[in-house]
């Protein structure tokens, strides 16, 4: 056996007998205790200062050996979450410290766990100004751990006596502690899982609000960052809002980007407008000092207080477009995730972001890839430079592909109505052949899933459609949760609308039940949209035999803002005299109906004029039915001018140079 095997071994074996030795004593304690220590544990549960909001406090002791939260073993990226407080860090500090304490720090620095540091003090009991310090070094070492190591850890350290020797000497000495010490105990007692309605956490909480005031930069951001993770509490919603106070007055002189970013997202959506607008203000002052990840965590914490200032948010993008191949998977993600939430748009990242991904495919897996797919489509942008390589992956291996991400790729192409145009079969028939073979596996609801995009997509297999219309198939969607009813009818009617009007080369005619539509009842009359109305009849003022109906509801279903009816060309003379009376066609046949449809800014792919996926079913329904559609967009209507809006519907609805009786074409309908 080796020097440090022999070494080891003694170690782990003294461990356990000063454990056996703790807790016996613990133990005979317990059974020889008496009735005044039972009137003081009694005290324990109660909060005597009351300058925070009244709220119960738990009874229970400094620790739970039940209450692990998964998010306190999750190893933070935040700086300020850094494994020792700063007079551990720095050489500085330590070179001014006493012998007897930077002794302390040295032999800290050479435990490996928890468990370790509680047996070192049960031997050296901590000063005032070590016990945070011995604290933060219980959970910096828990960080490095795998999580199953965590787990088993925490569990050893909730179990040893000396555990709530600690807190109790922790909750005795806040008095005395500086700021940063209050404010880092306060940070480790939360990550190591102390309940928050403990005594210990209570009093610390008490005693952050009672010195706030005097709190340096260091400690507040330290305190935001423990507020942060918190539960919403009587408690902390008042020191919140004393923090949010504080901020507002010390805000000129914060100099850390680190700190205003900690505050920030403490402060989050509920912080009033006026000081989100200083926040703002101050984060773009202090721009030129951001590095990369100072710019992905500002971003991330604009979403968080639900606040966009573009001029911040463009910094931050043009930050992040310079480093994308450096950026990994999650945080490049949750870029693109704020943004969504967000609703900020920035078409040069997105592109970029799409093209790196599309560059280096082979790097990222199928699920990675899906995700990047999904945030794309919920950001409205069609990311054509990775779509067509993964449509490639796709057709190349169909069955690398998990149902979950099959789904989500089908739910992608269909919305964003991507132009797949020669590998579109292929492509499709690919997608089929995987969906297929997860028949068995699949629940009702991600089949119909399935088929409406591949419907949307105007493909039909036949082995999907039955089996989704089969009875025993349809009666699983009789205990639909109401909370995706809605949804599921709007699937059901667009499958039975396509069914109906495309009329798709089946075995045989299939249609949905009335049951699985849902109520058929026609849908409430929209509001006319004036400014559209009234360009129109200007329009129409001098078109003779042209008439104009407004919300015209077709199909049920479908809403036209404007239908305008005139004469087809006269046909020829010697076609007119051979024709008969019976011969007379129908009036939808003998007229041009021009549909005008107002189109929000959500139905088109960001930055392009390619209808999504639902307008370009309208569509192309409406052309099955006979109608012409034209698409005028409400964002660009809304920005003409009462004098111009003549001239701008009539080159969208009769382009220039074009006699009357030719029909209207736009460019972006053709393949619709």
């Amino acid at each position: 056996m080796s020097l440090w095997a022999a070494e080891e071994v003694m170690r782990r074996g003294m461990r356990l007998g000063c454990r056996r030795s703790l807790w016996q004593q613990r133990s005979f304690l317990m059974t020889s205790r008496d009735a005044s220590f039972h009137s003081q544990q009694l005290a324990h549960s109660v909060v005597t200062r009351q300058s925070l909001a009244r709220s119960p406090v738990s009874s229970v002791k400094f620790y739970s050996q039940d209450r692990i939260h998964s998010e306190d073993l999750e190893v933070k990226e935040h700086l300020l979450e850094s494994p020792l407080p700063a007079e551990i860090r720095s050489d500085e500090t330590a070179s001014s410290q006493t012998p007897k304490s930077s002794t302390f720090r040295g032999q800290l620095l050479r435990l490996g766990s928890p468990s370790d540091v509680l047996d070192f003090t049960c031997q050296n009991v901590p000063t005032t100004e070590q016990i945070s310090v011995t604290l933060m070094y219980m959970w910096s070492t828990i960080k490095k751990m795998s999580t199953d190591q965590q787990r088993y850890e925490l569990q050893l350290m909730l179990e040893h006596p000396a555990f709530e020797s600690l807190l109790q000497l922790a909750k005795k000495n806040v008095g005395k502690m500086c700021s940063d010490d209050k404010t880092y105990s306060l940070m480790a007692m939360i990550k190591l899982g102390v309940p928050q309605n403990s005594l210990v956490v209570q009093t610390f909480l008490q005693a952050c609000q009672a010195e706030l005031n005097s709190f340096t930069e260091k400690s507040l951001a330290i305190l935001a960052g423990c507020l942060r993770d918190m539960e919403e509490t009587p408690n902390v919603a008042a020191l919140k809002k004393g923090m949010a106070l504080v901020v507002d007055i010390r805000l000129p002189g914060i100099k850390s980007v680190v700190a205003l970013q900690t505050m920030m997202q403490m402060l989050g959506k509920d912080a009033p407008l006026n000081l989100k607008n200083k926040l703002g203000k101050k984060a773009l002052s202090m721009s030129h000092q951001f590095s990369l990840p100072n710019a992905q965590y500002m971003i991330s914490i604009m979403a968080t207080m639900e606040y966009c200032p573009k001029p911040l948010m463009d910094i931050c993008c043009t930050k992040i477009r310079e480093n994308i191949p450096v950026i990994p998977f999650w945080r490049l993600l949750t870029v693109l995730q704020s943004c969504t939430k967000l609703n900020y748009r920035d078409l040069n990242l997105l592109a970029d972001v799409s093209e790196h991904i599309a560059s280096t495919i082979d790097m990222w897996t199928n699920k990675q890839l899906a995700l990047f797919l999904t945030e794309f489509e919920r950001n409205l942008f069609c990311p054509a430079a990775l779509m067509k390589v993964f449509a490639e992956k796709v057709i190349a291996s169909p069955d690398s592909l998990t149902c979950h991400v099959l789904l989500s790729v089908l739910r992608v192409y269909s919305s964003l109505n991507y132009d797949l145009q020669h590998q579109r079969q292929q492509f499709l028939d690919s997608l089929t052949q995987a969906l297929e073979s997860y028949l068995t596996k699949m629940s009702g609801f991600e089949l119909l899933k399935a088929v409406y995009g591949l419907c949307v997509m105007g493909h039909y297999p036949p082995t999907l459609v039955e089996q989704l219309l089969k009875s025993s198939t349809l009666e699983q969607f009789e205990t639909t949760s109401p909370k995706f009813l809605h949804y599921q009818e709007y699937m059901f009617q667009i499958v039975n609308l396509c069914l109906r009007l495309e009329r798709p080369p089946l075995p045989q005619p299939l249609t949905v039940p009335p049951s699985a539509l849902g109520a058929v009842a026609p849908p409430p009359n929209p509001p006319v949209n004036l400014k559209l109305s009234q360009g129109l009849q200007s329009l129409l003022l001098d078109q003779a035999d042209t008439t104009l109906q407004e919300m015209v509801l077709v199909e049920n279903y479908y809403v036209i803002d404007g239908l305008i009816t005139r004469p087809l060309p006269h046909q020829s003379s010697a076609t007119e005299a051979g024709s008969h009376a019976g011969d007379e066609r129908s009036p939808a046949e003998s007229s041009q109906r021009i549909a005008v449809i107002c189109t929000r800014y959500a139905g088109f792919c960001h930055g392009t004029s390619n209808p999504r996926g639902p307008l370009a079913v309208k569509i192309r329904h409406l052309k099955i039915l006979g109608y012409d559609p034209v698409l005028v967009p409400d964002q660009e209507l809304q920005s003409v001018s009462e004098e111009k809006m003549t001239e701008f519907l009539r080159e969208r609805i009769f382009p220039s140079h074009e006699s009357l009786d030719t029909q209207p074409k736009m460019e972006q309908l053709d393949r619709c």
